[in-house]
């Protein structure tokens, strides 16, 4: 073939996938337009009435023109009427009147932010971030924040696979402190590989936190102190750790012997050691946020597709009973009392 030939099939080639991205994007968008013109409306409430009780800060994922933005429900009736705030977010999480947002904002290049928001929904600090966003928590006093973000990659089924960024930031000050620099004990000795990873904090104070560590293909949950800038392993195989509020407990996603990218949620009593596990059947790669002391909230994607795929669940901590809907079309709960 000569170079006239190969130059008109290359040419070809390149407008063929042209053309069935165009037609791909057109059809993207018009099953789009039909799913927001054919979704069943959403019931709206008084912002500033629902957030005035106890109530739940979340993503709200409903076909609409209020996908993506952060909701308010009544914690009395979660399925309820919900209250839109003005922002979107990827992630959120709030107490005392105080949210963090961890968004993507697409263009030529897709830029990260997180943001500290007012109980007026005003941005009132800008968070550093090196990488993708992942996860956030507020400490009990909402002091300090945490955000774990990727440095390298999007997937992390397999420990030691990726690189994170997880940084603490006292609210109102520019400085901030990576905790991945820490020291970490496991067993009484030291883990310096370069392979390690900290992630998933959930704060019990505004000094000691609770997080995933991860080297060598395994995973622990460890103990932090930030005035001692310490990581202490509690036991393997725990990710995205959540304190209960009455820090005796902390719930968190293991494998407990299921193939890599699968995992269970597990309870972990912190005076006596002992691990429930959930009845939650399905694969859940989230951080769990306690609703109380005797359940846990977690998001879980719906089967099918589009863009209104997640709910949140909840389950009993002890092990007992089945998993109920307690919100739908929401992802990333924050319990607010």
């Amino acid at each position: 073939m000569n170079v006239r030939a190969r130059l008109i099939t290359l040419i070809a080639i390149v407008v063929v996938a042209v053309v069935g991205t165009v037609v791909y994007v057109a059809d993207v968008k018009s099953d789009q337009k039909k799913a927001v013109a054919s979704a069943q409306p959403v019931a709206t409430a008084d912002l500033a009435t629902l957030t005035a009780r106890p109530h739940v800060v979340f993503r709200s994922t409903a076909i609409g023109d209020d996908y993506g933005h952060v909701a308010v429900v009544s914690l009395a009736d979660p399925n309820g009427p919900r209250a839109f705030a003005p922002v979107t977010c990827d992630r959120v999480y709030a107490r005392n009147g105080e949210s963090v947002c961890l968004y993507a904002k697409p263009g030529l290049v897709t830029t990260y932010r997180a943001e500290v928001l007012g109980a007026d929904w005003a941005v009132k600090q800008t968070l550093p971030l090196s990488g993708v966003p992942s996860r956030t928590r507020i400490s009990p006093d909402s002091s300090m924040v945490a955000t774990t973000t990727f440095v390298t990659g999007h997937d992390y089924s397999s420990p030691g696979q990726f690189s994170t960024a997880t940084l603490v930031t006292k609210v109102g000050s520019s400085k901030s402190v990576n905790i991945e620099g820490f020291k970490l004990m496991v067993g009484g000795k030291r883990i310096t590989a370069s392979d390690r990873n900290i992630w998933g904090v959930t704060f019990a104070d505004d000094d000691n936190f609770f997080a995933t560590a991860a080297s060598g293909g395994k995973t622990w949950l460890v103990k932090g102190s930030l005035s001692g800038q310490t990581l202490t392993a509690l036991r393997e195989d725990a990710e995205c750790p959540s304190i209960s509020p009455d820090h005796t407990r902390v719930a968190f996603k293991t494998r407990n012997g299921h193939p890599t990218g699968q995992w269970q949620i597990a309870v972990y009593d912190l005076a006596g050691g002992k691990q429930t596990i959930t009845s939650e059947k399905q694969s859940v790669d989230d951080q769990v946020e306690w609703l109380d002391n005797d359940h846990v909230l977690f998001g879980l994607p719906r089967t099918g597709t589009g863009p209104s795929a997640s709910d949140i669940w909840m389950v009993n901590a002890d092990g007992s009973g089945s998993p109920q809907i307690f919100i739908h079309d929401a992802w990333s709960p924050a319990v607010v009392r």
